[in-house]
């Protein structure tokens, strides 16, 4: 379609101010007379040679669009790395599950397999977050790619760094930063669950160790200290749990969960809180979470890396190409869901040496 053949099409559906084209850019001023969320839908599938950009206007009702001509490219994709990346990672988790099952892969390579119960839930609950996220993409017309998974050899405790996708294209609008940043940290949410109460049935009380004596621990979210309850009842006196791989697994989960859900940057929080609250707070949470995560450093220094990783795209978050379309109630309650994961399962100070 031509500028005027796209001038006349948006005349069915409001009243065109002025439009102009410079560069290839089209820039429309409009008076919907249907709802913007409609409306760019309607662009959206109609103008398919562009990417469309709908901003607010300067009067009542007015928004402003902006046709950008869209690249032609051919599409090529290959799961190589991904397939790749995923043998590795296994190979290193599984070598991180054995150390934590008391064995020694090095000295004996069979050792290696006491290693895969780790392996397995580690990996299915972080690809399971991920494959959220692409699930979604797909859903919503945003292309994305699958998983990377990201193997870390011994010593770092977990085998992996966790496992990313890769957006390609705009985010279309608010709606869309909440279900794609919600759908990631719920699906993990839901699947560590289970993973943490097989794990919990396979651990073993011991007696609790003198505090003189050195010891690793583990703290405890609010959603982890329900799930032992429920295993296990109250704890008897001077007894400790001490987890198996696989809780300590479900246990990580939970915990990537909650600092996927942190409201800054470009974690999933960060996309949630900046649809939820708009330009004008967005930045007033993030200096808000960045202060409060030093204050937690100091409980655990891992936060001070957190705090500075989540402000290092700065307070202003990307706009989605509609900016103009309000939440809708479903998409409220997803944020507000996503706040009580993020309670459930934050952990003040989640490591210690006792």
């Amino acid at each position: 379609m031509n500028i005027y053949e796209i001038v006349e099409w948006l005349s069915y559906y409001g009243d065109v101010r002025e439009w102009s084209e410079e560069e290839g850019v089209i820039k429309v001023s409009y008076i919907p007379r249907i709802s913007t969320r409609e409306l760019f839908r309607k662009i959206r599938n109609q103008l398919v040679d562009y990417t469309p950009f709908l901003r607010k206007g300067t009067y009542p009702s007015e928004v402003v669009l902006y046709l950008v001509p869209r690249p032609r490219y051919i599409k090529a994709t290959s799961y190589r790395l991904n397939i790749l990346l995923l043998i590795a990672t296994l190979f290193t988790t599984m070598l991180a599950g054995a150390m934590l099952a008391g064995v020694d892969p090095f000295r004996n390579p069979t050792n290696i397999l006491k290693g895969l119960p780790f392996s397995l839930a580690i990996m299915f609950i972080l690809g399971s977050h991920e494959l959220g996220h692409y699930i979604m993409c797909r859903k919503l017309g945003v292309e994305a790619t699958l998983p990377f998974f990201i193997p870390v050899p011994p010593p770092f405790i977990l085998g992996t760094f966790g496992a990313v996708i890769r957006i390609r294209s705009p985010i279309p609008d608010k709606s869309a930063l909440v279900k794609i940043g919600v759908m990631g940290p719920l699906v993990g949410f839901v699947v560590s669950i289970p993973i943490t109460l097989v794990g919990l049935k396979l651990s073993t009380l011991t007696m609790v160790i003198p505090e003189q004596m050195p010891h690793f621990r583990l703290g405890r979210s609010i959603l982890f200290s329900i799930l032992i309850n429920l295993v296990y009842g109250k704890l008897p006196e001077n007894y400790s749990l001490l987890l198996h791989p696989v809780a300590f697994a479900g246990w990580v989960g939970l915990f990537v969960t909650a600092l996927n859900l942190l409201p800054m940057g470009q974690l999933d929080g960060g996309h949630i809180s900046y649809a939820m609250f708009g330009e004008k707070y967005y930045p007033k949470i993030m200096i808000a979470m960045f202060v409060i995560l030093i204050g937690l450093g100091f409980l655990w220094p891992g936060y001070f890396l957190w705090a500075f990783l989540g402000m290092i795209g700065g307070i202003k978050h990307p706009k989605p190409l509609d900016s103009v379309t309000p939440l809708t109630s479903q998409d409220k309650v997803l944020g507000i869901f996503a706040l009580v994961m993020l309670i459930l399962t934050f952990v003040p100070r989640p490591f210690a040496i006792r």
